[in-house]
C-alpha cells in the first residue's frame, strides 16, 4: 500500500512539473506575441507618418506640375516669347533704345576689395 502511495506522489510531482513547464511555455508564447504586436503597431505608426509625408509631397508636386503646365501654355504665346527675348538677350525693336543700369561706385569698390581667397567678405 505504501508503494502505491509513493507512485502516486511521484506521478503528482511529475504532473505538477509538467503543468509548470506548460504554463511557462504558454506564458512565454503570450509575452512573445505581445512584444510582436507592440513592434508591429510601432511599425504601423511609422508607416502611417511616412504615408502622410509622402502624400503631402505628392500634393506639392502635383501643384507644381499644374503651375508648370500653365507656364508652358503661356510660353507658346507671342507676347511671352517677345518678353523673354528682350530680358535674356537685350533685343529691341527698331526705333527703341536699350537702357543699361551700371553698378554704383560703392559696389565696384566692394568688388575690388574682396580678396580671391575669401569670397565671403562681400
Amino acid at each position: 500500500m505504501l508503494a502505491k502511495l509513493d507512485k502516486k506522489r511521484k506521478r503528482s510531482k511529475n504532473n505538477s512539473f509538467s503543468l509548470f513547464f506548460l504554463a511557462l511555455i504558454f506564458l512565454m508564447i503570450i509575452v512573445f506575441l505581445a512584444v510582436s504586436n507592440y513592434r508591429i503597431s510601432q511599425k504601423r505608426a511609422e508607416l502611417k507618418a511616412q504615408e502622410k509625408y509622402l502624400y503631402e509631397q505628392l500634393m506639392i508636386l502635383e501643384q507644381r506640375e499644374d503651375e508648370l503646365q500653365i507656364q508652358a501654355l503661356g510660353s507658346e504665346s507671342e507676347e511671352y516669347l517677345e518678353t523673354e527675348a528682350r530680358e535674356r538677350f537685350n533685343l529691341r525693336k527698331p526705333g527703341e533704345a536699350v537702357v543699361t543700369v551700371l553698378p554704383s561706385e560703392e559696389d565696384e569698390a566692394k568688388e575690388k576689395t574682396r580678396q580671391w581667397w575669401n569670397p565671403f567678405t562681400w
